[in-house]
């Protein structure tokens, strides 16, 4: 379930109430009445009683972030960034653009670290950067035969 999209969780608040529910607790509350103070499901406070039981106040503080911890470091984003300022040519592409696949590439190589060409953009927008896509050409396009026929129409 979660929070609705875009809202972020209020670490402070949730321990807070996790500490709230401990003092209940250690007063002797029953764990469906301090569900009912605190505004929580009783199985919450169930768990928030073990973790009490087990490691005392300091097991309900708060656990600092959510989601994934990032695999780079706080020193990668700007290695990759001063490698895309060299430009593709500088790592053996033919074309000086940067595609999600080419950025996915220059991060293996810079960092070691594997990321799908389609996660790679989030880094790019991160660092205030935008994919490119080539335009499709034809293989047998002749430019000269296009010139003549742009001067003719």
């Amino acid at each position: 379930m979660g929070n609705p999209k875009g809202v972020r969780r209020d670490f402070a608040g949730l321990e807070q109430r996790r500490l709230r529910a401990a003092r209940l607790l250690e007063k002797g509350v029953i764990q469906s009445q301090v569900a009912r103070q605190v505004g929580v499901h009783r199985q919450s406070v169930s768990r928030w009683a073990q973790q009490l039981e087990k490691e005392g106040r300091p097991g309900l503080k708060q656990a600092g972030r959510a989601g994934r911890k990032p695999r780079l470091s706080a020193l990668d984003p700007e290695r990759i960034e001063r490698a895309l300022k060299r430009g593709p040519e500088a790592f053996g592409y033919d074309t000086g653009l940067w595609t999600s696949a080419r950025v996915a590439d220059l991060i293996e190589q810079e960092c070691g670290i594997a990321y799908h060409p389609g996660h790679a953009w989030r880094l790019l927008r991160q660092l205030g950067w935008s994919c490119q896509r080539p335009t499709g050409r034809a293989l047998e396009r002749d430019e000269r035969a296009i010139a003549q026929w742009k001067r003719k129409r």
